[in-house]
C-alpha cells in the first residue's frame, strides 16, 4: 500500500473542493420546490457572469458531449452544411456527431499539436454556405489553444452562420467573452474548471443561434434547447436534473465570483507556465509549443521511453493520476491537467514525481532542475 495520498492531476475529472463535497453530501431536496428553484435562479445568473453573456446558459444532466450533440441537432436543419475544425480527439467528435445525424459537413484537418489557421476557415466560408462552424477552444487531447477570437471575428461577417465553441477545458481557465467576441454557443462541462464531478453539460445560446433553432427540422427530444429555455426562464429544468451537482455548482460559482474572472485567468496562466517551464527544464519537448493551452500541458516523453511508463510510474509509486496520449499520440506523450481546483504546490508535486520517474527509467537529468524552473515562474 502506497503511503502517498491520492492526487488527481488529469485534465478531467479534476479535484472537487472539500466545501463543495460537503455541500453535495447534504440531504437531497426535491427539484420541483421553491428551495431548488431559488438555487437554479442563482446558478442561472452566475453562469451568465462566468460566460460573460446576457443570454441564458442551458444546463443538462449529461457529459459535455450531450451539449455538443444538442448544438448540432438544434442549430442545423437536414439540408444544412457544417464546417468542422478537427485538430484532435475532441475536434473529431464534432464531425462524428454530424455523420451520425446525416448532416453534410466539411472538415478542416489540423496537424495534432498545432492550432488552426483562421485563414483556412475564412477561405471555406467564402467558398460555400455553412450554417455553423464547430471548433475547440482548448483541445484536451493535444494541449492546444485555438485562436477563438480571430475565428469569431471572421464568422461574425456571415449573418447566417453560427460559431459553436467546445470550451469544455477552456471556460473558467482563459478569457472567453461570449457576447463581446460573438460566440453563438459555448459548450462546457462540470468536471473541468467548474470543479465538480462529471454529470453536467452547459451551453450558452446567442440570439443568432436562436434564429437558427427556430428553423431547425432535425428530430430532438432530451437535448431540446427550446424546451430547456422555457424551463430555465421559470428557474427549473425540463427533466429531472442532477440535483446534488447543481447544488454543488451553486457553491463553486460563488467561490469563483469571490476570486473574480481576472484572478481566475491569472492563476491558470501562472501555473500552466510553471508546468511548461518545469517540463522543459527536464529536457522534455512540448507537444504544442506554439499554441499551448492553460488547461492542460501535453509533452513528449524522452526518446526511446514509452509514455505509458511515466503515467504508470506516477500511478504506482506516487498514487498520482495523469493522462497519456490518445490515438496517434498514444505512447508518445503524457498530459498534465492544471485547471480548476489546483494551486502552485500541486504543480510542484507533479513535477517532482515526473522527475523521479524519468530518472528511474533512465532519462539523464539533474534532479530538481525542472522543479527549480517551475519555482522561478511561481516566485516571479
Amino acid at each position: 500500500m502506497t503511503h502517498y495520498k491520492y492526487r488527481l492531476m488529469a485534465p478531467g475529472p479534476t479535484p472537487v473542493p472539500e466545501k463543495v463535497l460537503i455541500k453535495m453530501a447534504e440531504p437531497i431536496i426535491h427539484h420541483r420546490t421553491a428551495a431548488f428553484e431559488a438555487i437554479v435562479a442563482e446558478v442561472k445568473e452566475n453562469l451568465k457572469w462566468l460566460y460573460q453573456t446576457k443570454d441564458d446558459v442551458l444546463v443538462f444532466a449529461a457529459s459535455g458531449t450531450g451539449a455538443m450533440e444538442g448544438c448540432i441537432t438544434n442549430l442545423l436543419s437536414k439540408n444544412d452544411k457544417a464546417l468542422v475544425v478537427d485538430g484532435g480527439k475532441f475536434g473529431e467528435r464534432w464531425w462524428k456527431i454530424c455523420k451520425a445525424y446525416g448532416i453534410a459537413h466539411d472538415v478542416i484537418k489540423v496537424e495534432w499539436g498545432k492550432a488552426v489557421d483562421p485563414r483556412l476557415i475564412e477561405e471555406k466560408l467564402k467558398s460555400a454556405d455553412y450554417r455553423a462552424v464547430y471548433i475547440q477552444a482548448s483541445e484536451t487531447s493535444t494541449g492546444v489553444y485555438h485562436p477563438v477570437k480571430e475565428i469569431a471575428a471572421i464568422v461574425k461577417k456571415y449573418p447566417n452562420t453560427a460559431l459553436v465553441v467546445d470550451a469544455i477545458t477552456a471556460l473558467g481557465v482563459v478569457n472567453l467573452p461570449t457576447d463581446e467576441w460573438g460566440l453563438d454557443c459555448v459548450v462546457s462541462g462540470s468536471q473541468k474548471a467548474l470543479m465538480l464531478p462529471p454529470g453536467l453539460a452547459f451551453t450558452s445560446v446567442s440570439k443568432k443561434a436562436w434564429g437558427l433553432i427556430e428553423k431547425s427540422d432535425i428530430p430532438k427530444f432530451y437535448f431540446d434547447f427550446k424546451r430547456e429555455k422555457k424551463a430555465i426562464d421559470e428557474n427549473t429544468t425540463a427533466y429531472t436534473p442532477a440535483v446534488s451537482l447543481i447544488i454543488g455548482l451553486n457553491e463553486v460559482l460563488r467561490s469563483m465570483k469571490a476570486m473574480g474572472l481576472e484572478g481566475i485567468f491569472k492563476k491558470h496562466e501562472q501555473i500552466a507556465r510553471a508546468c511548461r517551464e518545469g517540463l522543459k527544464g527536464m529536457g522534455l519537448k512540448l507537444y504544442a509549443p506554439e499554441a499551448p493551452s492553460n488547461a492542460v500541458t501535453a509533452v513528449y516523453s524522452p526518446e526511446g521511453m514509452e509514455a505509458g511508463k511515466i503515467v504508470k510510474g506516477l500511478r504506482d509509486q506516487f498514487n498520482m493520476t495523469i493522462a497519456g496520449g490518445q490515438d496517434q499520440a498514444k505512447g508518445k506523450i503524457f498530459r498534465i491537467g492544471h485547471l480548476g481546483h489546483y494551486d502552485p504546490m500541486d504543480i510542484v508535486s507533479v513535477l517532482s514525481a515526473v522527475e523521479i520517474t524519468l530518472l528511474k527509467n533512465g532519462h539523464k537529468l539533474e534532479l530538481g532542475k525542472g522543479v527549480g524552473a517551475a519555482l522561478q515562474v511561481l516566485a516571479s
